[in-house]
């Protein structure tokens, strides 16, 4: 599975490094690391919607406060 995370500076100010943090230690301590590839990149072009993140190119908008729950719902609960 594909994760890509937006690291451009409107994402950036939003929370975008605590979320890939959060999300490296949620797919470690799920020991899913050989299933969930992480990545990040710098526009996704919707800057006013938080922080992008894709699930296999389906945009999500996540915040610090979410991603847990995103992570739990979008990601683990589809593998």
């Amino acid at each position: 599975m594909k994760v890509t995370v937006c690291i451009g500076s409107s994402c950036h100010i939003k929370g975008s490094r605590q979320i890939v943090e959060k999300l490296q230690q949620f797919i470690r301590e799920s020991s899913l690391e050989d299933k969930v590839e992480l990545g990040g990149t710098f526009c996704m072009a919707k800057c006013q919607q938080g922080v992008g993140v894709t699930v296999e190119g389906i945009f999500y908008s996540v915040s610090p406060e979410t991603v847990q729950e995103f992570f739990e719902q979008q990601i683990k609960s589809k593998l």
